[in-house]
């Protein structure tokens, strides 16, 4: 067993299965404590199950740390504060906080029902926002904390699926405003960005799925390449979750981090590539907008990303 986390304590969600498991051993490897919470539910979130999150606890004690399991759901605020509660209760204080949970309920914009957004995005981002708002006091005051978040690349954009990439957009968004309001209380906030094989990918129908949006255009072919690379076990790259709530990592606040068992890579924050200004000193006229908006000012570069089939231009 390691010691860079010898005497911290941890609470990760989604902790029962896939990456979530392997971040909490990963931690436990390492020394921490962990409150392994995680409600057991099936990918599309429904169910209960309180034996994968057991089953963790047992794993995390073979590495001679204390480990308890929390069955609530991350998306309600009470049962946020009740695990947070359960760390500080059990072990002291907390320390590390990762928020890893999620379920998944794919779907186009137009066939999308409010429920599956509503559901997906209560999960991720909720989820995230309850575990931390109720982590970050006791961090402030004992001033220290790791918080460690997981997005996914689908907040780059993508199709299908966009309350999940919705959420995880919003998950790095928070990621980047909490590390700037928690910083100077000596509180890390970051997030990882993983590929990994997890219930989510690999089920047969989600390779279908991806083969199916190559051929109409809509996913580049390299995205099957990385599928057949790099979705392999979390166990992979768990232990860049360790460092990153390991004091080596203390001066690394409000950064996203793509993982896989291959690669770590480092993501920029969107900035202007163009700008225009107002010719005039009045309101906008459309024909200085018309103007801004040419292929030589604003759009210059500029690809449409998902252009029109030939038979439906009009």
């Amino acid at each position: 067993m390691g010691d860079k986390l010898k005497g911290r304590n941890a609470v990760v969600t989604g902790a029962g299965r896939g990456i979530g498991k392997a971040v909490a051993v990963a931690l436990a490897e390492e020394g921490a404590n962990v409150v392994a919470c995680d409600l057991g539910v099936a990918v599309d979130g429904s169910g209960t199950d309180q034996s994968p999150a057991s089953e963790t606890v047992a794993e995390c004690k073979k590495h001679g740390v204390k480990a308890i399991a929390q069955f609530g759901n991350v998306a309600s605020f009470s049962d946020a504060e009740a695990a947070v509660k359960a760390c500080v209760d059990n072990f002291g204080r907390i320390d590390i906080l990762c928020n890893i949970a999620g379920i998944d309920k794919p779907k186009m914009i137009w066939n999308m029902s409010e429920g599956e957004w509503d559901q997906v995005i209560a999960v991720h981002l909720k989820g995230t926002f309850n575990f931390m708002r109720q982590a970050a006091p006791l961090m402030r005051e004992q001033k220290y904390g790791r918080i460690i978040n997981c997005t996914s690349e689908a907040w780059l954009g993508g199709v299908t699926h966009l309350n999940y990439g919705a959420a995880k957009g919003g998950i790095v968004t928070l990621t980047w405003g909490a590390a700037q309001e928690l910083g100077p209380s000596g509180i890390t906030v970051n997030a990882i960005c993983p590929r990994a094989k997890t219930r989510m990918t690999d089920d047969p129908k989600v390779r279908e799925m991806v083969v199916k949006r190559v051929e109409k255009g809509l996913m580049d072919p390299s995205v099957l390449k990385r599928m057949d690379r790099e979705m392999v076990d979390p166990s992979g790259f768990a232990k860049v979750v360790a460092f990153l709530a390991s004091d080596d990592a203390a001066l690394i606040n409000g950064q996203v981090f793509l993982t896989t068992a291959l690669t770590v890579a480092r993501y920029s924050k969107p900035e202007t590539v163009a700008q225009v200004e107002n010719p005039s000193e009045g309101p906008w006229t459309l024909e200085a907008i018309k103007s801004a908006f040419s292929a030589d000012k604003l759009l210059k570069g500029y690809v449409n990303p998902a252009p029109p089939k030939p038979e439906e231009k009009k």
